[in-house]
């Protein structure tokens, strides 16, 4: 089976013929993970769009980091805009928007008024869930060509890569 990576690695295999340098092998799995996660993040920003509401991409983003990050459910801004990787004035503008819509409360901290929490809202937990398992529904219809064991060697051996690079 082939498939559009491999046009590309054919071409740059017949330019360098010195696998010293170009690994056929190398080049086709890494292409084919940029090219998964392109694929994946197309999609979401689509589904965000064809919704119609004003519930964006973004906005899911930073309802999901205060649901997961260290601290779930209860964050600070800077908190957050650390897990997003965003500055802390365009995480300000995300909590603005969330507040305004409803899906978050800011309050002072009572043992340290210099300090805001965040918090989600019923409504915004219900978004956060909504947009979650849709997005789940994305990611089990992109594996769905592997078996469980075929996703399970793939963990691993991306784990194993993955490790490698964080030492």
């Amino acid at each position: 089976m082939k498939d559009s990576v491999d046009q590309h690695v054919d071409r740059w295999s017949a330019y360098w013929k010195d696998e010293s340098s170009f690994d056929p092998e190398i080049e086709g799995a890494l292409v084919r993970m940029f090219r998964i996660e392109r694929i994946q993040r197309r999609e979401d920003v689509a589904a965000f769009a064809a919704d119609g509401d004003d519930f964006t991409l973004q906005d899911y983003k930073t309802l999901h980091a205060l649901m997961v990050q260290p601290w779930p459910t209860e964050a600070t801004p800077a908190q957050l805009a650390e897990v997003v990787k965003v500055t802390r004035a365009a995480m300000t503008s995300r909590l603005d928007r969330l507040a305004a819509a409803g899906l978050v409360t800011r309050e002072t901290d009572a043992t340290d008024r210099r300090r805001v929490i965040v918090r989600p809202t019923a409504e915004g937990r219900r978004m956060w869930e909504r947009y979650i398992f849709e997005g789940m529904a994305r990611d089990r219809k992109a594996l769905s060509a592997l078996s469980r064991e075929e996703l399970a060697q793939l963990n691993g051996l991306l784990r194993k890569v993955l490790s490698s690079l964080e030492e």
